[in-house]
């Protein structure tokens, strides 16, 4: 079966920002991680609002959505939700590839 993968179509302009965003999403990772391990649902939803808000800004709309679904599911203590879609993260920035145009 073929790996699923996910590619983001960027201009040049924005080629020097994207290895420190990358990075910034992967510690991002580790805090919602950490978060649900100790069942902080208040910073879940603060790191899935920050998420929802920076994803589209550098063309990344997938990590837009995935962090609204986030805090939407931080709101009600979705645990096994927010487990799914933080495992949904991690395989997104294991598997993003960018291009620049």
């Amino acid at each position: 079966m073929a790996e699923k993968a996910y590619t983001v179509t960027l201009a040049r302009d924005f080629q020097d920002l994207i290895p420190e965003f990358i990075e910034n999403r992967r510690r991002e990772l580790q805090a919602l991680r950490a978060a649900l391990a100790a069942g902080r649902y208040d910073q879940l939803s603060e790191l899935g609002h920050r998420m929802r808000g920076i994803g589209t800004s550098y063309g990344f709309d997938r990590v837009s959505i995935l962090g609204g679904e986030i805090e939407d599911q931080a709101r009600i203590a979705d645990r096994d939700g927010l487990a799914a879609r933080i495992a949904e993260y991690a395989e997104y920035l294991e598997r993003v590839k960018v291009v620049y145009e």
